[in-house]
């Protein structure tokens, strides 16, 4: 048979507790009359109780809790993109041939405001992102991507990344690129068909990239200024960015 659980255990034991106390008043006092009134008066307040530490202190810890993890998580996001993501987009928006009709809204500056965030969102969401599969150079690609596997790997493997969904599937997408490449042999002289499929798994990394540096740049502008510099002269859609200030 198995033990009881100490839930109902300790439950129980409460129960038993509060039982022998309203026993030992009553046994000294010989005053029913107090009991109910105070039994009924807390009974009365326990809805008010549950509505407080439920729904207001747990809620408020928990969005606490919540800022603290998306710090954290954001901590993670910055060294993709130091290792990996500006590496690629520089990669890919190199080879995007329309790349000029969003190139200005990319270029960032210290004076944007949310309104200019959330406008250029709203801008990159109706852009068709495509990439000239033909130009690029899928073997530099891989090569690149292999050498960050174990890199990438350990981020995927990190629990909290769950909470951030959309950097999750940027991950996934990623990997799905890199699993693709890896998986050919001879990248050279591939039929037309699997450069369309190859084509299609870069524009979904590209979307993804493009709208995750989006929302990394405004948290660096809002939190950390001094990152926001750096990130700002490593623009990759910036043809005039340069690390050495002048």
């Amino acid at each position: 048979m198995r033990s009881p659980n100490w839930r109902v255990v300790l439950g129980l034991s409460l129960v038993a507790g509060s039982i022998l106390l309203y026993f030992l008043h009553y046994a000294t006092f010989r005053d029913s009359h107090h009991i109910f009134i105070f039994l009924i008066g807390d009974i009365a307040f326990v809805p008010i109780e549950v509505l407080l530490v439920t729904l207001i202190i747990h809620s408020l810890l928990s969005a606490r809790e919540k800022r603290i993890m998306l710090e954290k998580l954001n901590m993670i996001i910055g060294s993709f993109f130091s290792a990996v993501e500006t590496r690629i987009l520089e990669f890919f928006s190199d080879f995007d041939p329309k790349l000029d009709e969003i190139r200005n809204n990319l270029i960032i500056t210290t004076d944007w405001s949310e309104k200019e965030y959330d406008k250029v969102a709203r801008r990159l969401k109706s852009y068709a992102y495509t990439v000239d599969i033909n130009a690029m150079d899928l073997e530099e690609l891989r090569r690149f991507l292999e050498r960050e596997n174990d890199f990438l790997l350990r981020l995927l493997e990190n629990p909290n990344l769950l909470e951030h969904e959309s950097f999750t599937e940027l991950l996934r997408a990623v990997f799905h690129l890199a699993e693709e490449l890896i998986a050919r042999e001879d990248l050279r002289g591939l039929p037309g068909r699997d450069k369309e499929h190859l084509a299609g798994d870069v524009s979904r990394v590209y979307v993804l990239l493009v709208s995750e540096w989006l929302d990394y740049m405004r948290h660096l502008r809002n939190n950390y200024p001094y990152l926001f510099s750096l990130a700002m002269r490593k623009n990759p859609f910036d043809q005039n960015a340069s690390l050495v200030i002048r």
